[in-house]
């Protein structure tokens, strides 16, 4: 199990807040000492978030890696959220080398120098920064400075039980949001006491997967003005979406998919997953999905597709959410430590074969032009769905800002009061998430709040 990016505020809000106070004069953008040919044996460290199957699987990339670089031997130190690598970075004693789950943290990272800028390095290996796709490319880059590179990307689309799909007298996945709606509300079954017996879709924001960035591609919903504002209340999508997203739930009814979701054994990444168990009959989830499900419930008949779009918008269809892993070096790492680090990080982003490994066991997309089309990627047709979704010109990822996930925790909380029924006037709410983002971004950006 890994710690996936559940979104939660406090958390999120807290871990930039902190960052902001972080001196950003450290390992900013000061030129690469040369390339070192003194190979003297050092020892370094690498935090990263995977757990259990997963962090074997990292500890194979290391191996790799260490058969390449014999004289620096790198301790691998698995399940470390970015709030821990946040607070050690404050206190001076971080990993020499950090991966972060949240994409999203980047700008906060950087801005921050919390990550030193990577620049110089990048110019003196003279690391070809096309290699990465465009969503990749662009969620590792703040105003500018690269602090980080990609290291794998997660793609989201729609998982559906191709048995209960079939039995609903169904032989294609929905594309459009009305279809979605109409299948789900007809595939849902219910107990002798009115609960929830299978669900054929869980509408509900907080649920799994289900979060604002992740179906907004699918209204093609902006996220920012031209001019850098917060856009939720001036981008009729948005509206639109959330509409069509309380409609759903009330349909089926909050209080029962409450009931439905928050039962005994639905954990996310757990072998009780409520669509790996057949108790949800379509679900939004990323393409690591398909690892757990052969690893946990191989016996499960399913298929993938893009998630279902805009009713007026079918253009977008194919296009979907991305985002991945970040690789950096704190600052506090420093010396041949630093030298080391690097040559760990530049591994981990742009070897065709590690990148193959962690796809391949992994089940992430890579995110590297020559990974994507290797003869070492062995992608089944279920996951290769995600590569091409990730290849789609429409697909993308939310802005990175010096605020972190501000946005997405401002956006996720108001839905959730609105899904409930005490959200408001529609647009008076999203305004008040507008200002309430700009003035964050602000603060964290050193500016005044609007």
């Amino acid at each position: 199990m890994t710690i996936r990016r559940a979104l939660i505020a406090s958390t999120a809000v807290t871990a930039v807040l902190t960052l902001a106070a972080c001196s950003g004069s450290s390992g900013g953008g000061e030129a690469a000492p040369p390339a070192s040919t003194n190979h003297k044996p050092i020892t370094i460290t690498m935090w990263n978030g995977f757990t259990d199957r997963e962090l074997g699987v990292i500890d194979k990339a290391v191996e790799m890696f260490h058969a390449s670089h014999k004289w620096i031997t790198v301790k691998d130190t698995g399940g470390v959220d970015d709030d821990k690598i946040v607070k050690a970075i404050r206190g001076g004693n971080a990993a020499d080398v950090t991966m972060s789950f949240s994409a999203d943290r980047l700008g906060s990272y950087c801005a921050s120098g919390a990550w030193i800028n990577l620049g110089s390095y990048i110019k003196r290996d003279k690391v070809d920064v096309s290699i990465f796709p465009k969503p990749s490319a662009t969620y590792t880059t703040y105003n500018g400075t690269r602090c980080a590179l990609p290291v794998l990307a997660d793609v989201y689309g729609l998982y559906y039980n191709t048995d209960l799909l079939k039995k609903a007298g169904y032989t294609e996945p929905p594309k459009t949001a009305t279809e979605l709606m109409d299948m789900a509300i007809k595939m849902t079954t219910y107990n002798g006491d009115g609960s929830i017996k299978v669900a054929g879709f869980v509408p509900s924001f907080g649920f799994y997967e289900m979060s604002p960035a992740h179906v907004a591609p699918a209204w093609g919903a902006a996220w920012q003005t031209d001019d850098g504002k917060s856009s939720f209340s001036k981008d009729p999508h948005w509206a639109a979406m959330m509409e069509w997203q309380k409609k759903f739930v009330d349909a089926i009814g909050y209080d029962k998919l409450k009931r439905f979701t928050a039962g005994a054994g639905s954990s996310e990444f757990s072998a009780s997953n409520l669509f790996e168990t057949g108790k949800l009959a379509m679900n939004l989830d990323g393409e690591y999905r398909t690892a757990f499900i052969k690893a946990e419930h191989p016996e499960l008949k399913y298929g993938t597709a893009p998630f279902p779009v805009d009713d007026s918008q079918p253009s977008l269809y194919g296009a979907g959410y991305v985002t991945g892993n970040l690789i950096g070096i704190p600052k506090t790492t420093s010396g041949d430590a630093r030298e080391a680090a690097w040559q760990l990080v530049k591994y981990f982003a742009t070897d065709t074969a590690v990148m193959a490994l962690l796809s391949n066991e992994l089940r992430n997309v890579p995110t590297t032009l020559e990974a994507l089309n290797s003869s070492q990627l062995t992608p089944d047709p279920l996951f290769a769905n995600f590569i091409k979704i990730y290849q789609n010109p429409g697909t993308s990822s939310t802005p990175v800002t010096a605020a972190g996930t501000a946005d997405q925790d401002a956006i996720s909380a108001y839905m959730q009061k609105y899904q409930a029924g005490s959200g408001g006037d529609l647009q008076k709410g999203l305004a008040a998430v507008d200002k309430a983002v700009d003035a964050q971004i602000a603060q964290s950006s050193g500016g005044a709040a609007p």
